[in-house]
């Protein structure tokens, strides 16, 4: 069973009376009411977040006391070096099982975070943070108490070290907006540019920033913002590494997608019918995949012009509830995604089905993010309960869920980052988790 499912085993102790709560501690029946009350603050959502809390409590004391886990019976370290010695065992097949040993022996480190101004270290909850495609840093942005969001850079190199230390280096010109979505942009070189969506008041903006501007080096000396436009309220964005849509990046708005080349300023506007939640472009070609509020996922071709109506859709799929975020496999024939209903789901992109759905997810209206790592099998997702959940890629398997260092909350949900090579090549495998104002490594023995 899920560790944060919330179904209660109270009739197992005492028969259940509409509107009222049996207290198996306290052996008695209490009256529930249909909201807070200050008198009396027992409601339906105190019990489930009084239950949720003590299994959360419960599962950190049992991960702190049990180092070894296996996620599937019979499966370990010896098993599988005999398997692949005698050859049973590919070498894909073999990696990515050890991963799967090693993800469930993870174990939690707090992080230290130094910053050139020791004012701000550690000052402001972690909202979001995205690495880049090296893994070598993460950029992250933080609520501010008296409104608005600070941007950050965090430099994993020190990750590898004994003391577990990392830089972050602010830009303290960019706090007035709320940020709804974030994506490293490939410029001038690869990941030389951040594309930011947020709410400045009304409308909102989108920004295209140097990640030069959060450098220690030469701060008298740093280019300005590359591109900055007012626009409807954002919900998400996609930098394009095709070349035959070169220097382009997407905009999901509220009923339309946005396609600006930040070089010659040409935009190209494509009406959709619903709220764009999640996008990605293909990489073999100039398309654009997009999930919506509808639950509709398309693709766009960027290389056509605009046209009226949405003729100009294609490798439609349909989930039953609003899409939130989308991921396009290497090979580009599957496409993952997941929805506010809890659903993940593999498609096939050829025929238009779903070949795999991984199960025990938890959303309900949330923008939550995927995070897929071929090489290693494995898919990571944060849930709206603050649990984050680790499956197999190849069967679906569950194998780990993860209880969040903090009380679950709607404003303490984590946000993670998983890679064998954190801080680069020579870094360290393990997956990074931010919640409130702490970082923490969950490394591998």
């Amino acid at each position: 069973e899920d560790p944060s499912s919330s179904s209660s085993t109270q009739n197992s102790v005492a028969p259940e009376l509409p509107g009222f709560y049996y207290d198996p501690e306290k052996n008695r029946y209490f009256r529930l009411l249909p909201g807070h009350n200050n008198h009396n603050p027992l409601t339906k959502d105190s019990i489930q977040h009084k239950v949720m809390e003590c299994k959360r409590l419960r599962l950190l004391e049992e991960e702190e006391k049990q180092n070894q886990k296996t996620a599937r019976a019979g499966l370990n370290s010896s098993v599988l070096l005999q398997k692949r010695q005698l050859g049973l065992l590919s070498s894909t097949s073999y990696c990515r099982l050890v991963h799967e040993l090693k993800v469930n022996c993870m174990q939690r480190r707090k992080i230290e975070i130094h910053s050139p101004d020791s004012s701000v270290a550690g000052t402001n909850n972690f909202k979001i943070i995205v690495a880049d495609v090296a893994c070598e840093r993460i950029f992250t942005v933080n609520d501010v108490e008296h409104g608005g969001c600070k941007y950050g850079i965090i430099n994993l190199s020190g990750l590898g070290k004994e003391s577990l230390t990392v830089e972050m280096y602010d830009n303290l010109y960019f706090t007035n907006r709320k940020v709804n979505s974030v994506c490293w942009a490939s410029l001038t070189h690869p990941d030389s540019h951040l594309c930011l969506m947020g709410i400045a008041e009304t409308p909102g903006c989108a920004s295209l920033l140097p990640a030069s501007l959060f450098s220690s080096t030469n701060p008298g000396d740093r280019p300005g913002m590359l591109c900055s436009f007012k626009i409807s309220t954002a919900w998400s964005c996609a930098w394009c590494l095709n070349p035959q849509a070169d220097n382009c990046f997407s905009t999901g708005l509220t009923r339309r997608v946005l396609v600006t080349n930040v070089v010659t300023g040409h935009r190209q506007t494509f009406g959709t019918g619903s709220d764009v939640l999640a996008q990605q472009f293909a990489t073999q070609a100039p398309v654009l995949y997009n999930g919506c509020r509808s639950g509709e996922i398309f693709s766009i071709d960027v290389r056509q012009r605009n046209r009226k109506g949405q003729g100009w859709k294609a490798a439609r799929l349909f989930h039953g509830s609003a899409v939130t975020s989308i991921h396009l496999m290497e090979a580009e024939h599957y496409l993952m995604a997941a929805d506010m209903a809890g659903k993940i789901k593999l498609w096939d992109l050829r025929t238009a089905k779903c070949v795999k759905e991984y199960k025990g997810h938890h959303n309900e209206y949330a923008l939550l993010p995927l995070h897929v790592n071929e090489e290693e099998g494995l898919l990571i997702a944060v849930g709206q309960d603050c649990y984050t959940r680790i499956w197999s890629l190849q069967d679906a398997h569950l194998l780990r869920t993860i209880p969040s260092p903090h009380p679950s909350s709607k404003d303490a949900i984590p946000s993670v980052v998983f890679s064998s090579k954190l801080g680069g090549s020579r870094g360290v495998p393990g997956l990074l988790m931010a919640v409130k104002q702490d970082l923490y490594h969950f490394s591998y023995n």
